[in-house]
């Protein structure tokens, strides 16, 4: 059920129609609240204040009309700027980025704030009315419609501002690092709960591994797709309730293939109808990657920008490195985590649970290898690649983080070698080089 809550939020989430619908449907309840107390309730703002609309229905009509045709003309081109916004993100910076551009909340609320103020303005006009022996004017609704069509202008203001700054390759470079930040905290936290121990466990024995593979029996996936997002939580409760040991056999990122094995059951004999039934409702498949479990992911958003500005039709070095710099960022963040244990327990020490390794130098390699592939001919991201790469070091503790770096910088100084045919360039990149090997080969720091 989680997983399934999760794929539906995180599409509702990513889309330009749920949160204006929840303000348009606000301003509808509002309009009817706001014309159903107007009667008592202007006559006391306007002793108090005396700011509320004094005109008559004719002048309220036009009031009204007017601020719900420029409304509805505004929200027109809010949506055009916004639709120009997103094919020059995805021509220029990549199509995978469209994604994190939806889930914008403040274009969400600008597109809302407009269709609401046309809605409100809209159903107060039907209120009006005219005849002689009946006349009704919301003075206190009509001014409200005022004011909002007055802090419409404003967020219009505001929304230009923000188109304009949200496309520039150095900001979406800053938000994208960000959301990697944020996903670093998330899945790989400082203080690490009961789900996975700070400690990384001991595998098991060889002879039960052994056992495992001959005796598990498979369950295999039900559809095509990348695995968006694994609820644990359900996976751990069902491997107890059936005194099961699970091993995926798929990751976060992955893509699966259907009827291809994606849990292995030790022992295979306990299998049940149920049991499969519950690991296929743990498990949520797309047609898209999801940074909400998958590291990678928004570790290649990063490399996309960068890789997109290092092509030849683009030739924008700067932005390659900007993305560079946010790698590292992310990267020195990541090396002062511990990585989460592949081994889960349940309460009584019982290991139930298997799941794919993620470890320091995969993300590395994920960050580093078709930057490093695409950028060999260029001397100043190749010199900005073994900077970070000695930026880096200075927070990696452990000896496999330390050899997973030194195994990049060696590789960036071999592609360098070929790809630079200035002598001047490859000796500077032949002194970044050595800087970060010396700080690699430093007597390692207390882990903290």
């Amino acid at each position: 059920m989680r997983a399934k809550i999760f794929k539906s939020w995180d599409r509702v989430r990513a889309s330009f129609w749920f949160l204006p619908v929840v303000m348009a449907g606000g301003a509808v309840a509002l309009a009817f609240v706001t014309v159903a107390l107007d009667a008592s309730l202007t006559d006391w703002f306007q002793r108090s204040w005396g700011w509320t609309f004094t005109g008559g229905a004719a002048g309220a009509g036009a009031v009204l009309g007017t601020v719900a045709g420029s409304m509805i003309t505004i929200a027109g081109v809010v949506f055009s700027m916004t639709l120009v916004a997103l094919s020059l993100a995805s021509s220029q910076l990549g199509p995978r980025l469209l994604h994190s551009f939806m889930r914008d909340t403040t274009t969400q609320v600008v597109l809302g704030t407009f269709v609401a103020t046309f809605l409100y303005c809209l159903l107060v006009l039907r209120t009006l009315r005219h005849a002689e022996e009946v006349l009704f004017v919301p003075h206190l609704s009509v001014s409200l419609g005022v004011v909002f069509a007055v802090a419409s202008v404003g967020v219009l203001i505001y929304f230009i501002h923000h188109v304009s700054v949200s496309i520039q390759a150095n900001e979406v470079a800053a938000r994208m690092g960000g959301e990697l930040i944020k996903g670093i905290d998330r899945l790989f936290p400082e203080q690490i709960g009961r789900g996975a121990p700070r400690i990384p466990a001991e595998p098991p024995d060889a002879g039960f591994l052994s056992a495992f593979d001959l005796e598990a029996h498979p369950i295999d996936a039900v559809g095509d797709g990348y695995l968006q997002f694994i609820d644990a939580d359900v996976l751990l409760a069902s491997a107890m309730e059936e005194d099961v040991v699970l091993r995926l056999e798929r990751g976060p990122g992955h893509y699966v293939v259907a009827d291809r094995p994606l849990v292995l059951v030790w022992p295979g004999n306990r299998v049940t109808d149920q049991l499969t039934a519950q690991i296929h409702a743990a498990f949520t498949l797309g047609n898209q990657r999801s940074p909400r479990q998958d590291i990678e992911c928004s570790v290649n958003q990063l490399v996309e920008i960068a890789v997109r500005a290092l092509s030849p039709g683009v030739n924008d070095p700067f932005t390659a490195m900007a993305c560079v710099d946010h790698l590292g960022s992310a990267l020195s963040r990541l090396a002062q985590r511990d990585m989460p244990s592949p081994y889960r327990h349940d309460a009584q020490d019982q290991l139930r649970l298997i799941t794919p390794a993620v470890t320091f130098a995969m993300i590395t390699d994920a960050a580093f290898n078709q930057i490093r592939q695409y950028g060999r001919t260029s001397a100043a991201v190749t010199i900005r690649l073994l900077e970070t790469i000695a930026v880096v070091a200075e927070s990696a503790h452990r000896a496999e983080d330390r050899a997973a770096l030194q195994r990049h910088a060696e590789m960036i100084s071999r592609g360098a070698g070929k790809g630079l045919p200035e002598i001047e360039d490859r000796r500077e990149v032949g002194e970044r080089y050595q800087a970060a090997i010396q700080l690699l080969r430093e007597p390692e720091g207390p882990s903290e």
